[in-house]
């Protein structure tokens, strides 16, 4: 996710595979703030999904899969965020025991940190 300035609306959908997608609203006035909502994404039924911004946006790839996104605004490093996939006030069930994590996702603080600084 990105913060503002450059907050990000995206429509997501994979070209060939399949994926666990998760998104997490993250707008403190909300009623669902802290909630999450998983999806599955396939090639084969060509769906999609919406993450507006003041959402969080994470997947786990069920096949080798490629992505297609379409977003609001462009990428910008300095305004990128994220939350660590196993946070523990999530409680996100990724449905897997030993998961690959990046390095960069691996740094990543927990929620309540996170929310701390939006």
């Amino acid at each position: 996710m990105q913060h503002e300035p450059h907050a990000q609306g995206k429509l997501v959908r994979v070209i060939s595979g399949k994926v666990l997608d998760v998104v997490v609203d993250i707008r403190k006035n909300s009623p669902t703030f802290g909630h999450h909502e998983k999806f599955v994404l396939d090639a084969e039924r060509n769906n999609m999904v919406y993450v507006p911004s003041g959402f969080l946006h994470g997947f786990l790839t069920l096949e080798d899969a490629v992505f297609s996104y379409k977003c609001t605004d462009y990428y910008n490093k300095a305004t990128e965020g994220g939350v660590k996939f196993d946070d523990k006030t999530l409680n996100i069930d990724w449905g897997i025991t030993d998961p690959k994590v990046s390095e960069k996702d691996m740094q990543l603080p927990d929620f309540e940190a996170f929310i701390m600084n939006l």
